[in-house]
């Protein structure tokens, strides 16, 4: 295959898979239930991209994402979450896990996702006030997003893996 033609093959699988990603955005800003399930779905389309295209490509879709989420959804509490937290991950799970030590790559990886969800909590608190009144210890919540964070990067970790070792070759 020439040069011409990959690129070709990447920006088309690029574009689909922005495509996908807007529709999921866009489905978990509209439905009543769910946001976080499908929210999961969606941040699914960066770590593919890398698997599918490259690194370059994988940047673009989530830039592209992100800015016709914005555009179509607008400043909702889903496009928010996935622009700073589940599109992005992907890309910083790809950079953390090249430095290949277990114990350094979970403790920066508990660092970015706390200071995700502290902006977060920062932007829900000025642009959405009433949204968050919690009537948990605020502690149990914090030590409980870790835990299911790190389930989560868990069974990403799983989806990349099986990606990469069954179907990344015959989608390329």
């Amino acid at each position: 295959m020439s040069v011409k033609t990959n690129a070709a093959s990447s920006i088309a699988k690029g574009g689909l898979l922005t495509t996908i990603g807007v529709i999921l955005i866009y489905i978990s800003s509209v439905v009543p239930i769910n946001k976080g399930s499908i929210l999961t779905l969606s941040s699914l389309i960066i770590p593919l991209a890398v698997l599918i295209t490259n690194l370059r490509n994988a940047f673009t879709v989530y830039a592209a994402t992100c800015l016709l989420s914005l555009l179509i959804c607008g400043l909702k509490m889903t496009v928010i979450s996935y622009v700073i937290f589940f599109g992005l991950y992907g890309l910083v799970k790809y950079y953390i896990e090249k430095l290949r030590k277990l114990p350094f790559e979970i403790i920066l990886k508990l660092i970015f996702f706390n200071l995700c969800i502290t902006l977060l909590f920062l932007i829900y608190s000025l642009f959405f006030p009433g949204l968050l009144k919690i009537n948990f210890h605020f502690y149990a919540i914090i030590i409980g997003l870790q835990v299911v964070f790190l389930v989560y990067d868990y069974l990403l970790t799983l989806f990349i893996n099986y990606i990469s070792k069954y179907l990344a070759k015959r989608l390329k």
